[in-house]
């Protein structure tokens, strides 16, 4: 971080590893990124230098097709994560990012450049001081990490550098939903459940892992992993199943259904000493997990057929499948540490 130099976007394909099909360079270090769903040839970025911009393949150049300025409002501090959103009232297409500098923005795509609105500026109220004069210096939050609900569009958590999580909505700028005292240290990545509507996880530096229904304050799963937590992602194909990296060089598996008290895999990723490893994604479609370390090196790993396992069927009936079968296995899990509710 203290040499920061150029930036690349690469993208590869798993049939050829070994040299990327697109190569983007920057003048600035690409700290994230995310493809459009519905238009998969259109990446939004985030910059170390503040700026977001768009890239698209289809296009020969080498030039981001959008990019923000300083005029434009970008950020002052590092984006960490930049998400997709659904098309505006005018189907114009949009992305959010969140930045060290507390505030969340929308970024709309109108005729030819970016168009930016703050939704939220994070504050952190209890560190307000009594100046000389008495004036009172409120100082901003650091986002860290965020996640859209996969159902509700106005509902979304921010992760914060003082280990706090917020849940927003894109309807209210001044005023958060909720806070969750989640972590001791920077919260660096926080995710709703693809099944279960209440349920997302959070990781930290704090060496933990959390798993919350948004609606208590308290989680309903902690799980100390012995090192700070890069990274967290649940499974596309399971409503228990979610991988987390630590810096010491390690991925975990963990399937809830099978075992809520530790990973079923442990397994060490990079063995190079001062080399920590910062993301883990699932693919949407195969059994493969993909890690992404502080080296430069994405390492693609093949889950094994233990850590994908699907439910067996009782003899003489058919294995139910479907988002109402992980609803329900999850619910399950969660039902046995939700407090009994006093009866009334």
């Amino acid at each position: 971080f203290m040499k920061q130099g150029q930036g690349m976007l690469l993208l590869y394909t798993m049939k050829n590893p070994s040299f990327p099909e697109y190569v983007f360079s920057s003048e600035s270090g690409i700290m994230c990124l995310d493809f459009h769903n519905d238009h998969p040839h259109l990446v939004a970025v985030g910059f170390y230098d503040g700026n977001v911009a768009i890239y698209n393949l289809k296009k020969a150049t080498s030039q981001p097709s959008y990019k923000s300025s300083a005029k434009s409002g970008k950020h002052t501090e590092p984006v960490w994560q930049v998400k997709w959103q659904k098309d505006d009232m005018d189907n114009n297409l949009n992305f959010f990012s969140v930045s060290s500098d507390g505030r969340i923005v929308s970024w709309t795509l109108v005729k030819n450049e970016l168009v930016h609105t703050d939704v939220i500026k994070l504050s952190v109220e209890e560190t307000t001081m009594q100046g000389p004069e008495g004036p009172q210096l409120q100082t901003l939050g650091c986002g860290t990490s965020f996640d859209f609900h996969k159902k509700i569009d106005y509902l979304f958590l921010v992760g914060t550098e003082e280990g706090k999580i917020y849940k927003c909505s894109k309807c209210y700028s001044s005023q958060f939903l909720d806070v969750f005292e989640a972590h001791h240290m920077a919260v660096d990545s926080v995710s709703w459940n693809p099944y279960h509507l209440k349920v997302f996880i959070s990781c930290s530096s704090d060496w933990t892992v959390k798993i919350w229904d948004h609606t208590i304050k308290t989680p309903m799963f902690i799980y100390d992993l012995n090192s700070a937590v890069g990274d967290v992602a649940w499974s596309p194909y399971s409503s228990t199943v979610f991988a987390a990296v630590t810096t010491d060089g390690k991925a975990h598996v963990f399937d809830l259904s099978i075992n809520k008290y530790e990973a079923l895999c442990t397994q060490l990723v990079v063995a190079k000493k001062k080399n920590k490893i910062t993301h883990i994604q699932f693919n949407p479609v195969y059994p493969i997990v993909i890690i992404g370390d502080e080296r430069g090196h994405v390492t693609s790993l093949k889950l094994s057929p233990n850590l994908r396992r699907m439910p067996k069927a009782k003899k003489g009936q058919e294995v139910k499948k479907g988002p109402e079968v992980e609803i329900a296995k999850l619910d399950k899990l969660l039902n046995l540490v939700r407090e009994p509710e006093s009866k009334a």
